[in-house]
């Protein structure tokens, strides 16, 4: 009797322990960040990286599965901190791997912000600890959207590879150390040969609203007008600075461009010699503003341009008819054609009227070589001594928007020489 009381005791307690077994659940594993990286780019270290590219596959590994259906947008954001919009991405999970992907180029030199929010989740059901990361694109900060851009870093090519150098187009160009370590290279001119050209540029320019933005250094060795950039000249649109710039008297500077209205096209100005005149003292009917670089024993336009490097950007409005010039952050010159007698007045933008064989964007004169628009003299490009372009220019950026005065002072803040 003894015995089978021992034997029913010894089995209860192996079915008490087999069921207590039983009931024990085992805790899922969490969901935890193990690596994050762009290629070899940690995203994860103690310093954010400031060498990130602008099309950037940014891979997340986590330590268990991740439940795809919550990888979405919601729960994972990329953020441009000048601006604080939120940057379209595509994103995909597979395992434990989740890759986000900007649909469009980032900004360059710009701050970004990674959010992966506790909306993640494991396969398990397990949430992640909401983790946030930010990083820098390479080089020098423009503003996304160009529709061409030129960082001369060894080549002419159009960084967004729609509009590259001709085949055979670049003649007398070379590379050399840019205005600071994030700007890379800067192409040099000679001021006699030295020409970028780049074909169809007609449709760089044929937009309503237009902003083009470049870094530049003359060389006060050329002393005479030079063509730093031109596209059919002002049948298209131009950049350019006297010679006064590197003496005594005051220089002017001006982009020259083709504005398009109902009906036909005109040509108009937009220039600056920093002697301060308006519509209101003096200065023509739509000039809104100049900024007075003389005041105080200012040496205008020349103590911006003449041998040092100078951040120009100027911008057309179709919405307000206003152009605008900004040199080195700065806004310097306003012209408004709502003020301006007909056509301009009904100025819709910017429009090629150039010769149709001749739509080739150039770097270093006003003009191409072949078929030019421009038949006198002085606009022959086979002549070393007509006005080629003498120094260095860096970060060519053409824009269909038109950046904001904030934007263009952050472009130069952050660009500037060290």
């Amino acid at each position: 009797m003894k015995r089978k009381i021992l034997i029913l005791s010894a089995l209860m307690f192996i079915a008490t322990a087999f069921i207590i077994s039983s009931c024990k659940k085992s805790n899922p594993a969490p969901l935890n960040l193990g690596t994050i990286t762009v290629g070899s780019i940690d995203l994860n270290g103690a310093t954010a990286p400031t060498n990130v590219p602008v099309m950037p596959t940014i891979t997340a590994t986590f330590t268990t599965d991740v439940d795809a259906t919550t990888a979405t947008s919601s729960n994972i954001t990329l953020t441009e901190d000048y601006d604080a919009v939120s940057i379209p991405v595509t994103i995909n999970a597979t395992g434990k791997v989740v890759t986000i992907t900007p649909n469009n180029s980032l900004a360059n030199g710009a701050l970004y912000k990674l959010a992966i929010s506790a909306g993640l989740k494991a396969t398990n059901g397990e949430s992640l600890t909401a983790i946030n990361r930010s990083f820098t694109t390479l080089g020098s900060f423009l503003p996304a959207g160009m529709v061409a851009y030129w960082n001369f870093d060894g080549n002419a090519n159009d960084q967004t590879g729609t509009y590259n150098a001709a085949s055979g187009g670049v003649t007398d160009i070379t590379y050399v150390t840019g205005r600071n370590s994030a700007s890379g290279q800067a192409a040099k001119f000679n001021g006699t040969t030295s020409l970028i050209q780049i074909p169809n540029g007609d449709q760089l320019e044929n937009s309503s609203d237009f902003s083009i933005s470049f870094w530049m250094q003359c060389d006060t060795t050329g002393k005479r007008d030079q063509f730093v950039l031109g596209l059919a000249g002002w049948y298209g649109f131009q950049f350019e600075y006297n010679s006064n710039i590197y003496g005594t008297q005051i220089g002017q500077c001006k982009l020259a461009a083709q504005y398009s209205y109902t009906g036909g096209n005109t040509s108009q100005d937009l220039w600056l010699d920093g002697n301060g005149a308006t519509k209101d003292n003096g200065g023509w009917q739509g000039w809104t503003f100049s900024k007075n670089l003389v005041a105080n024993g200012g040496s205008g336009v020349n103590g911006l341009l003449a041998k040092q490097w100078a951040h120009i950007v100027c911008t057309y409005d179709h919405a307000t008819k206003i152009g605008t010039m900004y040199i080195n952050g700065q806004e310097m010159k306003a012209q408004d054609f709502n003020l301006y007698p007909l056509p301009l007045l009904n100025a819709t933008g910017l429009k090629f009227a150039g010769n149709p064989a001749n739509n080739t964007f150039v770097f270093g004169f006003i003009q191409d070589k072949v078929s030019p628009t421009i038949p006198d003299s002085w606009a022959d490009e086979t002549v070393p001594a007509n006005g080629h372009y003498q120094g260095l220019l860096d970060d060519v950026a053409i824009y269909h928007s038109v950046l904001s005065p904030s934007i263009i002072t952050l472009m130069y803040n952050s660009g500037k020489p060290q």
